[in-house]
């Protein structure tokens, strides 16, 4: 039984498998907590099965997916949570759509995100967008990065398969990674003017991870990882 004095996170994860255990270590990470009792109370569905997104929104089906994500919030709606995080961007193309089918804050990772690089970096007007080809097909960070006056510069075709190898053929596969594919997408960030570069994938999160890259790069999930605490009534560790 819940202690009914806490709010319980609902975590819709395994999109995939690696990344969410990821975000479950950068909220432990960044809680405020001295002992078991200050961390949140949580409720992670690994649902590795799940259809990939990236298949489903170039294939323009996403009623399977949507089917699937939607007995998900509704099962965590049930079990009591009081916010649900989804750790993987993709999928957000369908966040807006699940939301009007519960009363259950879906914390919107892509939105957040383009509001933490406002608030935190106000000089910032161009940043890399890093992404699978179907966050980027949506549209979604470029739509929410320009209402924060941001534009989003995304790579070009060649480059772009460069990311989706990391990210397909590297961390979800979990084979080893050529690190010189990463030197030439940072070389067209900086030759076109980016200030900044968002990590808008959960694999390449954990390719951050690995590899420890620098400030530069903006992790979507850690800015999840941060509303999700807040969202609960707890602190983020200064």
């Amino acid at each position: 039984m819940w202690n009914p004095s806490q709010k319980v996170l609902g975590v819709v994860g395994g999109m995939g498998p690696l990344a969410t255990q990821l975000f479950y270590r950068r909220i432990i990470e960044k809680t405020d907590a001295v002992k078991d009792q200050d961390h949140l109370d949580m409720i992670l569905l690994n649902h590795a099965s799940m259809p990939d997104r990236t298949e489903a929104i170039l294939s323009g089906n996403t009623d399977d997916l949507y089917r699937l994500l939607l007995a998900d919030i509704l099962f965590l709606e049930t079990s009591g949570v009081a916010a649900i995080a989804i750790p993987c961007n993709t999928s957000h193309l369908l966040v807006d759509q699940l939301q009007t089918e519960t009363q259950i804050p879906i914390l919107h990772m892509i939105r957040e995100t383009a509001s933490s690089i406002r608030n935190a970096f106000p000089t910032i007007r161009r940043v890399g967008l890093l992404a699978t080809d179907g966050t980027i097909r949506s549209g979604l960070y470029q739509q929410e990065l320009l209402a924060c006056g941001i534009e989003a510069y995304v790579p070009g075709a060649n480059t772009q398969k460069l990311v989706m190898k990391i990210i397909y053929d590297g961390i979800k596969s979990g084979n080893e990674i050529d690190y010189n594919d990463f030197i030439t997408i940072e070389g067209e960030l900086s030759a076109n003017g980016c200030q900044s570069a968002v990590l808008a994938c959960t694999e390449l999160s954990c390719f951050k991870e690995m590899y420890r890259l620098p400030r530069y790069y903006i992790d979507a999930m850690d800015v999840l990882a941060e509303r999700s605490i807040e969202a609960c009534g707890k602190c983020c560790k200064t």
